[in-house]
């Protein structure tokens, strides 16, 4: 008798007792049961933005930063090293470009805004700011990917001021580092042909010639011969 009293007791205890209730989380399906179709749904279509692209390169970036911010660029526009803008030597002033660093995968989308780099075997200069997204500013320089995605701007012959022309590539740099003291953009440009190398020492580039004229006319008063060229 004594156990029918204790089973009572305990079934009177579980009734008073507190009441647990179980949550379901209804995003996680539930194990399929045999027999039982359950309706798959797909998340929507990703839309993708295709970009035409008329020309590719292939080199070795650089960047540049505090020593030119706040100075004008080959475009007009002030440089700002915390802007996502760049330097190259043939694509057009205005151009948006995409750059991937190959060596890390990284990819940025840029507007040339400034002509360079002037230093050999570079393709391209990044802004400070491009420079740390990209990965290339604490190794310096970075083998790259070039994607001109337009605007399709037309190319106009760009002026430059040729201050010598050397076959000796020695002097054709003392000349090139005695004008960095206080000209920009200064970079010797070689030429070979068949029989013989020439270094030109020149500055610029400018957009138009009237642009270049008021240099040249500072060099001048200096005592250099100038020419003023667009090839």
């Amino acid at each position: 008798m004594w156990r029918v009293f204790l089973v009572m007791f305990l079934l009177l205890l579980t009734a008073c007792g507190p009441k647990h209730r179980v949550v379901i989380d209804r995003s996680v399906p539930s194990p399929e049961r045999p027999g039982v179709k359950r309706e798959v749904r797909l998340p929507p279509e990703a839309k993708i933005e295709k970009r035409e692209t008329r020309e590719v390169q292939y080199g070795v970036a650089s960047w540049y930063g505090g020593e030119f911010h706040g100075r004008a660029t080959s475009s007009g526009e002030v440089y700002d090293m915390f802007q996502l803008t760049c330097a190259h030597n043939t694509l057009a002033l205005g151009t948006m470009v995409i750059v991937t660093n190959l060596e890390n995968g990284t990819s940025l989308e840029l507007k040339v805004n400034d002509r360079g780099p002037f230093a050999k075997d570079r393709i391209i200069d990044l802004s400070y700011a491009a420079s740390k997204i990209l990965g290339v500013y604490a190794k310096g320089t970075a083998f790259v990917k070039i994607e001109t995605i337009g605007p399709w701007i037309e190319e106009l012959p760009r002026f430059t001021l040729q201050v010598g022309s050397f076959t000796d590539e020695i002097k054709a740099r003392q000349l090139a580092e005695q004008l960095k003291k206080r000209f920009g953009n200064v970079h010797v440009a070689t030429v070979e042909t068949q029989t013989q190398k020439y270094h030109r020492v020149r500055i610029g580039p400018f957009e138009t010639r009237e642009a270049a004229l008021p240099m040249a006319e500072r060099l001048s008063q200096l005592g250099f011969n100038v020419l003023v060229t667009n090839r």
